[in-house]
């Protein structure tokens, strides 16, 4: 058995649980078998992004003993067009006064 912990957050607060998984299980396997989905259970596991430690891996990711699961919520909005909708208020804001 190994022993990881499943992580998910929103603005609104964070939650952290820790669990005991099989050697191979799947990191949406190990998802679904945590008591993360009791705290949030709009949780859409088969589709959401997963990573380790902030990096997104791939599904066949191997569970290592203390890996801790990041569950990833979609964008709102994609960040370079708010960089660039930021910047041009910007400019805006300086030639016009």
């Amino acid at each position: 058995m190994t022993i990881i912990e499943v992580a998910y957050a929103t603005p609104q607060r964070q939650k952290i649980v820790e669990c005991e998984v099989e050697a191979g299980t799947s990191l949406r396997d190990a998802v679904k078998s945590s008591t993360i989905l009791e705290y949030f259970p709009e949780i859409a596991v088969e589709t959401c992004d997963l990573g380790i430690f902030g990096k997104l891996v791939a599904p066949q990711y191997e569970l290592a003993e203390g890996d801790r699961i990041e569950i990833y919520r979609p964008l709102i909005a994609d960040p370079k067009e708010i960089r660039r909708q930021r910047a041009e208020m910007g400019l805006k804001t300086k030639k016009g006064g």
